[in-house]
């Protein structure tokens, strides 16, 4: 069953959503949902397993203790559940390929899918319960990330990592069938472990990779700390000094998108899954540098490129731009625009491969790249929906003038199935695993929510 919250009975916004959380049956998320959940944990596998030897995940492991319940896909023995979290997270969300939510945005598969899993391991609990949790949280996160949009960016906070903890709490406190008060409690608690600065952005150092295991693994420590009794504030997130007051200070929260239709309306199931490797809203700008080469429009016959870009993406993504135009490191080529554009035109991809050092140093790419700026558009959709835009002028004063209308992998256009599992072999294949051992994980991903026990995840270890 589901429970419709009723603010006359719960008017306290967190005490609605903890008896949602309660109630929520996984025999009754809707198909929809269910297939959105499974690519999730899909998606996160082969993402953890294509990052597992990178450097910031073995930095990662030296900080965690082995001999735990709980896997942390691609690496020998168990771990803690808080452990097998944080570096599950921590690799999902490392080379920013994971899920967004166009709306928010948020990344809620690196978070959620670690907490989740961790939990259900160290519980002994069954494939139900890792649906009910994951479908819980990722949906906690997506509506949460609709309350104050932009205004957490905007404060100079990573939506990811500070919704993160809170949806990470309700999915594993849904998993563990936590009773309301208990998820209230969780919701409360995680909301005073929720951090995450994007200063990263500065000089394109590693502290974005951590937020979302580092989320992941609050989470669950709230649930537990709930289930045994301890409490946490319900008025996390409308209080004077709550969640909200404190991440978004500049606009005032709009609780509607986050309970209206909670428990009918699974807004989930909209996921976007990337087609590159990079930051959300530049991936449709890399459509458009892709469709002018298919033009064969050669790079030394253009003159500058305009992209017309929505306000709240330019300290990300394009400023400063002399910085932006020569990136320092892989990591900060990931959130250039104009790199990311100029890769995308000479490869016609954006994958792993595109974001190394030999890249960012390439002078062909950075060439293009230094012929690229924007210009504020005010009438461009940023958030609700990603568009891309550019307007390239030719030295013979030609004119090309490109647009795309949506993220390729969102609501609007999906990936197909056979594109996701395909990503996922490409992923796997990258981390070192044979073919048979990636369609055993891509099997098990696919049966995990009808297993009567979660076990088998140990098998992948390795």
């Amino acid at each position: 069953m589901t429970v419709t919250p009723d603010p006359q009975v719960h008017p306290i916004v967190a005490e609605q959503l903890g008896a949602w959380i309660a109630a929520v049956d996984s025999a009754t998320v809707p198909p929809a949902a269910v297939a959105t959940a499974r690519m999730l944990s899909l998606d996160v596998l082969g993402l953890c397993v294509a990052a597992r030897g990178e450097d910031y995940i073995l930095a990662t492991l030296g900080a965690a203790d082995r001999g735990g319940a709980c896997t942390a896909f691609g690496h020998a023995g168990g771990f803690s559940a808080f452990d097998a979290a944080l570096i599950n997270g921590t690799a999902a969300h490392g080379e920013d390929y994971d899920d967004t939510f166009e709306g928010g945005p948020v990344h809620s598969g690196a978070v959620v899918v670690p907490a989740v899993l961790a939990a259900c391991e160290r519980e002994g609990v069954d494939g139900a319960a890792l649906l009910r949790g994951i479908a819980v949280g990722a949906e906690l996160m997506c509506r949460l990330g609709l309350v104050t949009p932009r205004a957490i960016h905007s404060a100079g906070f990573h939506p990811t990592a500070v919704i993160g903890a809170l949806a990470a709490a309700g999915g594993v406190a849904a998993a563990l069938r936590l009773n309301a008060a208990q998820a209230t409690s969780a919701l409360g608690i995680a909301g005073s472990m929720a951090a995450g600065i994007i200063e990263y952005l500065a000089e394109g150092t590693s502290t974005k990779r951590m937020h979302a295991g580092w989320a992941a693994q609050s989470g669950i420590r709230a649930a537990l700390l709930a289930r045994g009794g301890f409490v946490g504030p319900r008025t996390v997130l409308e209080g004077r000094h709550g969640f909200f007051k404190a991440f978004a200070p500049s606009l005032a929260p709009d609780f509607r998108p986050l309970l209206d239709g909670l428990g009918h309306r699974w807004v989930m199931q909209d996921i976007a899954f990337k087609p590159y490797a990079c930051g959300t809203m530049t991936q449709p700008y890399i459509d458009c540098a892709i469709a002018l080469a298919q033009q064969d429009v050669a790079a030394e016959q253009i003159r500058d490129i305009v992209c017309d870009v929505g306000e709240g993406t330019v300290h990300r993504l394009w400023e400063e731009l002399a910085v932006k135009h020569r990136p320092p490191t892989p990591y900060a080529a990931k959130f250039s625009t104009p790199f990311c554009m100029a890769v995308g035109y000479f490869d016609r991809r954006a994958g792993f491969g595109q974001f190394s050092a030999a890249r960012i140093h390439d002078p062909a790419v950075l060439a293009l790249a230094a012929k690229i700026s924007y210009r504020i558009d005010p009438a461009n959709e940023y958030p609700k929906n990603f568009t891309g835009h550019l307007r390239a002028t030719l030295l013979d004063g030609t004119v090309r003038e490109l647009r795309q209308p949506h993220m390729r992998g969102g609501a609007h256009e999906p990936l197909p199935p056979d594109e996701l599992r395909a990503k996922f072999a490409d992923n796997a294949r990258y981390g070192g695993w044979d073919e048979t051992l990636t369609q055993e994980a891509r099997r098990w991903c696919e049966s995990a929510f009808t297993r009567t026990s979660l076990d088998g995840a140990a098998h992948f270890r390795r």
